[in-house]
């Protein structure tokens, strides 16, 4: 593993053993699902050049496996001017149904998004890459990582790209959100431990004779499980486990087998016909324990690994990225020190820790079939439904709304917890002022920004009559809090964050 000025790396033999001039940036994203097109497009957006490395052709997929957008990655999105989009091509569901009786309501959340948006990654990643585009991201499609190498000014990529060239790619910082498999973590020599929850788990995107009543279609019994949801197209993707079935991934899956399974859980199988793909896989919880190694980054799947259940992934990978890239964005544009970039481990370790647990809570309950544990999953189903606290708890871990991140001893009490899309005089919204990567400092009156911060901070007057002097971060949480808008304390307080 290496440290901040040491070096580390693999080799490709095969590749060129001349040495062109690095092309460099200052940072370097390898990955081009939702976590590194968020990222780069944030990245650029503030104004640093970035390159997004991506070793598929230039192409959507639409063979994703996430089909829902909770409400924390909504506030994320809409903080980019993106949400209201998606909003208008996806379908809303007020209630999250986990398995038989257990589900979660979601219209009590305190958030402008009292629901989970259910679509298909591919119109995520669409929407993410025509920004990144638009913001000037260099984009390296059917380009491979085969070595990493840093040192205390950056870091040097050894890339393999079409028709096999070989090119050195070199940026102060580079962030690998290259899924499970990730080349990134490998080059640093990060472990992912973790281990392998469920196998043989059913992949089919089929057309369907009969429309199931529910917009999303789950349920388990003892010996299965099964989930059908909506491309959009006229396809459905399932997704369907069977007990004593565990086969390799690589064993051939005929239709047959999905109907039976999809029969086995949901008492029919819709008249499945048509697929057009069919796979199985096998689910992971695996995390790594360091998300920096030097100036080397891991985000999203890179990072962290679970069970689908509660359709957390693209949710996780998306907080991942809106953390971290405006903090590289002030470190790079030399407004914050390089001590800022510690931050993102000690936010989102533990997020992902708690991810990887609930989602393999909600994939055991559903997997249950000893009498203990069928009782406990019938005992949460009533807590859940009659105690408002653990059902409001059980929503804020789901939609990613429910976290606070640690703040320093002595700090206000508001510091590090997640801000709610609060009204702004003049008509405005909080999620609105905070596009472009902003700080946005809320008081009861106005402060002076000042030409040298304008880019970075908007200043706005709450719409009520409250008097604490709130600094928001670019992704959303607070930075400083007081309780009086001491025009000294305030400046102190810009000085220090905003730069």
């Amino acid at each position: 593993m290496t440290g901040t000025n040491g070096t580390t790396g693999t080799t490709d033999t095969n590749a060129s053993t001349s040495t062109p001039t690095p092309t460099t940036a200052p940072v370097i994203v390898v990955g081009a699902g939702p976590t590194g097109l968020l990222l780069a497009g944030d990245l650029a957006t503030a104004g640093v050049p970035v390159t997004l490395v991506e070793k598929r052709p230039h192409r959507i997929s639409n063979l994703s496996r996430a089909f829902v957008l909770h409400a924390r990655a909504l506030e994320q999105l809409d903080a980019r001017g993106l949400a209201d989009g998606l909003e208008a091509v996806g379908r809303p569901l007020d209630r999250l149904q986990l398995f038989g009786r257990l589900g979660v309501d979601l219209t009590d959340l305190p958030s402008r998004f009292r629901h989970v948006l259910v679509l298909p990654q591919y119109e995520v990643e669409e929407v993410l890459e025509r920004r990144a585009v638009e913001a000037g991201v260099d984009f390296r499609y059917e380009t491979e990582v085969t070595g990493l190498a840093q040192d205390g000014d950056g870091v040097t990529v050894e890339v393999r790209g079409p028709g096999g060239r070989a090119e050195s790619l070199r940026g102060v910082y580079v962030v690998g959100a290259d899924g499970m498999r990730s080349e990134v973590r490998e080059a640093i020599g990060v472990p992912f431990p973790g281990r392998s929850v469920i196998r043989s788990v059913v992949l089919a995107d089929v057309r369907l004779a009969e429309r199931p009543g529910t917009l999303l279609t789950v349920n388990a019994v003892r010996d299965a499980f099964a989930f059908l949801a909506p491309f959009g197209d006229g396809y459905y993707r399932v997704i369907g486990w069977r007990r004593g079935h565990e086969v390799s991934d690589r064993e051939p899956l005929d239709l047959d087998e999905v109907r039976e399974i999809t029969r086995l859980a949901l008492g029919r199988d819709y008249g499945m016909h048509d697929a057009r793909w069919m796979s199985r896989f096998h689910s992971d919880e695996r995390q790594a324990p360091a998300y920096r190694v030097g100036r080397v980054f891991l985000a999203g799947d890179a990072a962290h690994v679970h069970t689908p259940a509660g359709g957390q992934g693209m949710n996780t990978g998306l907080q991942d990225a809106a953390n971290l890239g405006w903090k590289l964005a002030q470190v790079v544009s030399g407004h914050a020190p390089e001590a800022l970039l510690d931050t993102y481990q000690a936010e989102r370790h533990p997020v992902g820790r708690s991810v990887l647990r609930s989602s393999g809570g909600i994939i055991r309950l559903a997997m249950a079939h000893r009498p203990w544990t069928l009782a406990l999953r019938a005992a949460l189903v009533t807590v859940l439904d009659r105690v408002g606290p653990a059902r409001r708890r059980a929503a804020g871990r789901i939609t990613g709304i429910g976290y606070r991140y640690a703040a320093p001893r002595g700090s206000h009490p508001l510091v590090g917890t997640r801000v709610p899309d609060v009204a702004l005089a003049g008509g405005g919204r909080l999620y609105e002022a905070l596009r472009g990567g902003r700080f946005v400092l809320i008081a009861p009156r106005s402060h002076d920004v000042g030409p040298d911060r304008a880019a970075r901070l908007t200043a706005a007057r709450w719409a009520s009559d409250r008097r604490t002097a709130v600094l928001v971060r670019p992704d959303g949480h607070v930075a400083w809090a007081a309780d009086s808008a001491d025009p000294a304390a305030i400046e102190s307080a810009l000085a220090a964050h905003v730069g």
